[in-house]
């Protein structure tokens, strides 16, 4: 029987809309809520220094207001952002090396060269209780990095896996197998994020079902649009099981 996989719901792009008005439409923290009502078992934000989408103003709105798990991610060379996170302690933080005027997360950290700097936050993020993950490429040098530095978990950033699923599902797949039979047999846990969507997440769950978490915005603020809040993320629930 797979474990269970919860479905971590980013709400960077519902915060992007907001922003593109004067106002508070849609409103970041009732989205957010209702995303838990509807059977998300996490939050998830990536505020950038631009606060082109999540403000940092929105952090502690929405911690007072989470149930379930609140992950920040975000670059920790940042100082603001090392600052936003032990301000409001969420549940996870994983650490991402963006820069800054990036527009979207498109690699992960080179465990190896940053692995001082890396051991040095985890131990920082941990030593307020705050569980901490890594975002990696499927790289076994790199896991092994990331467990050397400490962390509790890596991130598989998944973009090199959607972009190759329609043409060859297995070989997009095979080194994400590999990189989480590794992440296993050292004894670190693994999530995953970066354009997943309906179409490729069932097939992700079933061949690695040591899967704990994914992360999901882009997608799955899309099919909103035309699924609705609610059955979408009921469709991206039973995606996973």
């Amino acid at each position: 029987m797979n474990a269970m996989t919860k479905l971590s719901v980013n709400i960077n792009k519902i915060a992007l809309i907001r922003n593109s008005r004067i106002g508070n439409n849609p409103n970041v923290i009732e989205m957010a809520v209702l995303a838990e009502k509807f059977g998300a078992e996490g939050i998830t934000v990536h505020p950038r220094p631009d606060e082109r989408h999540i403000r940092y103003a929105d952090i502690p709105l929405l911690k007072a207001a989470m149930q379930t798990e609140f992950n920040i991610e975000g670059n920790p060379m940042e100082a603001k952002f090392i600052e936003l996170v032990l301000a409001n302690q969420p549940h996870q933080v994983t650490l991402v090396p963006d820069n800054q005027n990036q527009l979207t997360s498109d690699h992960g950290w080179d465990t190896i060269q940053h692995q001082h700097f890396l051991g040095d936050t985890i131990q920082l993020f941990q030593s307020k209780g705050i569980r901490t993950s890594v975002f990696v490429d499927p790289e076994i040098k790199h896991i092994e990095g990331a467990k050397k530095a400490g962390a509790d978990r890596i991130e598989l950033y998944t973009e090199a896996y959607a972009s190759g699923f329609n043409a060859h599902r297995a070989n997009a797949i095979a080194p994400y197998i590999k990189a989480a039979q590794f992440a296993t047999e050292i004894g670190i846990g693994i999530n995953a994020g970066h354009d997943l969507n309906l179409e490729n997440l069932s097939y992700l769950k079933g061949e690695i079902p040591q899967l704990m978490e994914v992360s999901i915005g882009h997608a799955l603020v899309c099919d909103a649009l035309l699924f609705g809040w609610e059955n979408t993320i009921q469709q991206y629930k039973r995606a996973l099981l």
